[in-house]
C-alpha cells in the first residue's frame, strides 16, 4: 500500500485538493487570453481566480496537516493526553 496523501487524506481534503487544481488552471488561462487578447479586464479577471486557487490550495494544506495530527494522536493516545510523570521514590 503506498502512504501518499491523496491516499490517507480525507475526503474534505481530496475536494479541496481538486478546487484548487480547476481554479488555478482556470485562472492561468483566463489570463493567457487576456493576454493574448489584449483584454485587461479579462486579463485582471484572471488573476483573483488565481488567487482563490492558491488560497484553496493552502486550505488543502491546512487540512492535511490536521488530519494528520488525529493520525498521529490515534496511533499514541496516552503519550497525547498524559504528561510523562517521575517515578516514585522508594522506602
Amino acid at each position: 500500500m503506498l502512504n501518499t496523501p491523496w491516499d490517507t487524506g480525507s475526503d474534505l481534503y481530496r475536494k479541496l485538493v481538486i478546487a484548487a487544481l480547476i481554479l488555478t488552471g482556470a485562472g492561468i488561462l483566463i489570463a493567457i487570453l487576456g493576454a493574448v487578447t489584449d483584454s485587461e479586464a479579462t486579463l485582471f479577471t484572471g488573476i483573483p481566480v488565481l488567487a482563490a486557487g492558491l488560497i484553496t490550495h493552502l486550505a488543502g494544506l491546512v487540512v492535511r496537516t490536521r488530519d494528520a495530527r488525529r493520525r498521529h494522536q490515534a496511533l499514541k493516545p496516552n503519550q497525547a493526553q498524559q504528561p510523562p510523570q517521575a517515578p516514585k521514590p522508594k522506602k
